[in-house]
């Protein structure tokens, strides 16, 4: 018995897969929530399955529909940019500032010499270090220049000498031609 995966999300617009040779009807809507979609970092096949089509169907409207591509290529850009730009940031070394809650106590005696304690809470502003991430560093130095910070070491073969030759002199001692 094989029957179809059910579907989980909830979209009004998730439908089943069509059937072969029916026709997917593509709507004007679909740029813009395919745009949303690629920002939360969804691919091709996750679109198919919001549309309810299968990922050929996906590859045919970024051909007919110029603006379908594009809102899809602005989201994947735009998603893409965010995490490199957290990323690098988590390679860094830095300085925030947070607002912490205090608790200040006042305490004084009245004029009959009885002792008086008032608390207040004040917000006051409390900066952190935050250190570098080494694991988003070493990734970074990988990925932005592999032949140096590679954990493999290759040798290259175009920088490997083809020849050595050495000049050792006349091979006669030094020392008895000496006199």
């Amino acid at each position: 018995m094989n029957e179809a995966p059910s579907q989980t999300s909830a979209s009004p617009h998730l439908k089943k897969p069509t059937r072969k040779g029916v026709k997917p009807q593509y709507r004007d809507d679909y740029p813009a929530q395919a745009h949303k979609l690629c920002l939360l970092g969804v691919q091709d096949r996750d679109l198919a399955a919001y549309f309810g089509v299968c990922r050929k169907t996906i590859l045919n409207w970024k051909n007919s529909y110029p603006d379908f591509a594009e809102a899809i290529s602005r989201g994947k850009k735009a998603a893409d940019m965010e995490v490199a730009a957290s990323l690098y940031q988590a390679t860094l070394d830095r300085i925030i500032t947070t607002k912490q809650a205090i608790k200040c106590k006042e305490i004084y005696y009245d004029d009959n010499g009885k002792r008086v304690e008032k608390e207040r809470v004040e917000v006051v502003e409390v900066e952190k270090h935050i250190p570098a991430d080494f694991r988003s560093q070493q990734f970074w130095l990988k990925n932005r220049n592999p032949k140096m910070w590679s954990d493999k070491y290759l040798e290259d073969d175009d920088d490997a000498p083809k020849a050595v030759s050495l000049n050792l002199g006349s091979g006669l001692d030094p020392y008895e031609t000496a006199d």
